[in-house]
């Protein structure tokens, strides 16, 4: 009986001890975080070069008023040898489509993230092609990652309506008007012919490579799988519901949902996709995804195991600090 109770004693000042460090634990975070994020932005980021006037321009605010129905923000971090074939099959269809309507501009943003090769001058090259009003440079001076260039990509748009895309061309642009037909059977508006009303409706439309996944299990080792399958449940456990593919890079927002869910964005790597959508479905925003055609290309700059490591971690940060409340929602206190 004695040793039961000095087992049960331990038992009971165990839990108490756990219990205690959990309470410092939370108590640091809560000290030691800020509730919103802090923006990171130097002097020379807020331009861009203007070959025309060979000046640089201010770039403006995503918290002012659109002037052109789409903005696309191209993260890229030294990707001189995968960007053309993707700019030159944006611009294509884009020029296309302004052809077809003669009313209808875009812009280009491509976000160099500390690029140390010749992405920015190659992204120059276009610019002196089609001009600063199609196309801009946004040269970031040390590296913020993925998350934290797509940020600052879309603090600097234009656009009525915001996607992202990947700088390596995975994704087909074409499938452009695929995210657009959801948003329009949501919205019940033409993003083409009707971009104001669309820039102040909240949606978001994501590209998803759910239904590929059977083909790409036979083409990865065993230890992907098993890395993809355990993030997968992770984000599902701890913060999305319901989204098959966080990870695609091929999002379309209106420009209120950017404004909404960027601001409050603190995740600048890998994870910062299952943020953005933790942050919509908190606020209710309408979520749909929707099958686009995608291609592996070569030269991805995600390391298997360190970046699924760093995601995990991540989503454990995502999931702690929004329970505690040390990250807030800026929109909840508007």
């Amino acid at each position: 009986m004695e040793f039961l109770s000095i087992l049960y004693s331990l038992i009971i000042y165990g839990l108490l001890a756990v219990v205690a460090l959990l309470l410092i634990l939370v108590l640091f975070i809560l000290i030691t975080t800020s509730p919103y994020p802090i923006v990171e932005r130097f002097k020379e980021e807020e331009y861009y070069y203007d070959p025309v006037s060979k000046q640089k321009m201010k770039f403006p605010s995503v918290e002012t008023p659109y002037s052109v129905n789409l903005s696309v923000i191209v993260p890229a971090y030294n990707e001189e040898e995968r960007l053309t074939p993707m700019l030159d099959e944006a611009l294509d269809f884009l020029e296309n489509r302004v052809k077809e309507h003669p009313s209808y501009k875009y812009e280009i943003i491509v976000v160099s993230d500390g690029s140390k090769d010749n992405t920015v001058e190659l992204v120059q090259s276009y610019v002196q092609k089609y001009s600063s009003e199609k196309l801009r440079c946004l040269d970031l001076m040390k590296n913020r990652g993925k998350g934290g260039a797509v940020r600052l990509g879309v603090q600097s748009a234009r656009g009525a309506a915001i996607l992202f895309a990947d700088a390596d061309g995975a994704s087909k642009f074409e499938d452009l008007t695929k995210l657009e037909l959801a948003l329009k059977n949501i919205t019940k508006l033409d993003p083409i012919s009707q971009s104001p009303e669309i820039n102040d409706k909240l949606a978001v439309i994501i590209g998803s490579r759910a239904h590929l996944e059977k083909d790409s299990l036979v083409q990865r080792s065993i230890f992907r799988n098993i890395l993809m399958y355990g993030f997968h449940f992770l984000v599902w456990l701890f913060t999305v519901k319901g989204i098959k593919d966080t990870q695609c890079g091929f999002k379309l927002f209106t420009r209120k949902t950017a404004q909404i869910t960027f601001q409050s964005l603190h995740v600048n790597r890998w994870a910062f996709d299952v943020e953005l959508l933790y942050i919509a479905q908190q606020l209710r925003i309408p979520i749909v995804e929707v099958p686009i055609t995608w291609t592996e290309i070569d030269g991805s700059k995600i390391t298997p195991v360190i970046s699924w490591i760093q995601m995990g971690c991540d989503l454990a940060m995502i999931w702690i600090k929004y329970t505690i409340r040390a990250w807030k929602i800026k929109y909840e206190t508007n």
